[in-house]
């Protein structure tokens, strides 16, 4: 199922879940792929074969830019995956992204653990994830939860994986891709449900059987997860450099994963996602005023990051309301650089000029991370290292 084409072929014969319009083969040729994609009608969306993470896809809105997007796609894929071949579907305008968590052992037990909205993306890669979803109905979570437990089970599936759908303003569902891992914002399940996935994935590797039950299964509160990426917010190009300080938040309902420490030097080569925050909140709105709060606490010196991208997004109106498309970043979204107040400016020269007077007069600073930091802190640096 990892293959995306023999996913979708599989998907067909089993009639589960509907399909978007598309090729039934990986498609090396680009005349062949542009009589496809004439066949399908523009716009379509190119898809890399054993692609992810939004490589190697790109929208193609005439035939006119089709064998341009083609080259480009196919060769991202080889670069990013070995593998250049690309599908074709009908590009569905406006679609919600929502993921369907599932979790199967070989005993033939399979649970859904519900769904995840991911609509919040840039380039094809999502940066915000929540949990419920605030578009579908409950008639529409319990249809494609149910078709999505019925798909892995006729399959064969065991592991933990997901069942990913575009659902468009209709509340009709089609299937799109399975991925069959354990994805980034698993917390977000995690959080809903109070059961711990990577545990439940060692359970079943070790060929027992799956802790819970269906029945068993509730979602609890509202949960948002926040890929915290190193790059520039102004144009999402990734940045590479030295950690000078960071923190992180905690408390009730809050969740780090991360890997950064101060002095950690970040390279040109890498995904640019250097942390996740996750906030759990009783409804919501609990959950997103605790993500603005969580989010202003987190501090990254040395390297620019999105934090001010999901702060402006959490304030955006079309979020606020819970009918966002998979369109939010550019159509309804943009972000807006702050322009520093002059107390803010003030502030900087102040900061800048005592820093100068310090090296300057007093040499640098030879105490050791322990005197200069908290206790807790430099425990956590150094298990990192």
């Amino acid at each position: 199922m990892g293959d995306k084409v023999m996913a979708r072929k599989t998907m067909e014969k089993l009639g589960h879940l509907p399909l978007v319009p598309g090729t039934k083969e990986g498609l090396s040729d680009e005349n062949e792929a542009l009589k496809a994609a004439k066949q399908i009608g523009f716009p379509v969306m190119i898809k890399a074969v054993a692609g992810g993470g939004g490589r190697g896809m790109r929208v193609v809105n005439s035939e006119d830019e089709f064998l341009n997007l083609f080259r480009r796609a196919f060769s991202e894929a080889q670069k990013a995956f070995g593998d250049g071949r690309v599908y074709l579907e009908k590009y569905v305008t406006s679609p919600h992204h929502v993921e369907v968590q599932i979790i199967a052992d070989s005993h033939g037990n399979v649970v859904h653990l519900y769904e995840r909205e991911c609509s919040v993306q840039r380039r094809h890669q999502k940066i915000i994830e929540e949990s419920p979803s605030p578009f579908i109905s409950a008639d529409t979570r319990k249809r494609l939860c149910e078709a999505a437990v019925k798909a892995v089970k006729d399959i064969g599936y065991v592991n933990a994986g997901t069942i990913e759908m575009l659902v468009d303003e209709n509340q009709n569902f089609y299937f799109m891709e399975m991925n069959t891992r354990l994805q980034v914002e698993h917390p977000v399940t995690e959080w809903i449900t109070g059961r711990d996935l990577v545990k439940e994935q060692l359970r079943v590797a070790f060929g027992e059987k799956l802790s819970f039950r269906q029945e068993d299964l509730k979602q609890n509160g509202h949960a948002l997860e926040f890929r915290i990426c190193a790059e520039d917010p102004e144009k999402f190009l990734p940045q590479a450099g030295k950690v000078t300080g960071v923190s992180f938040p905690g408390g009730i309902g809050i969740r780090v994963d991360s890997h950064l420490y101060r002095g950690y030097e970040i390279p040109v080569f890498y995904d640019s996602m250097v942390a996740k925050l996750t906030v759990w909140g009783r409804d919501r709105a609990e959950a997103i005023e605790r993500s603005r709060a969580a989010l202003m606490d987190t501090v990254m010196n040395g390297v620019k990051t999105n934090i001010p991208v999901h702060l402006q997004i959490l304030n955006n109106p079309k979020f606020i309301s819970g009918n966002y498309t998979t369109r939010l970043i550019g159509e309804d979204f943009n972000y807006q650089p702050k322009k520093p107040s002059a107390d803010e400016l003030k502030m900087a020269l102040i900061s800048t000029a005592v820093a100068a007077y310090n090296r300057e007069y007093r040499g640098p600073d030879r105490r050791s991370p322990s005197e200069t930091s908290l206790w807790s802190r430099v425990g956590r640096e150094e298990g990192l290292r």
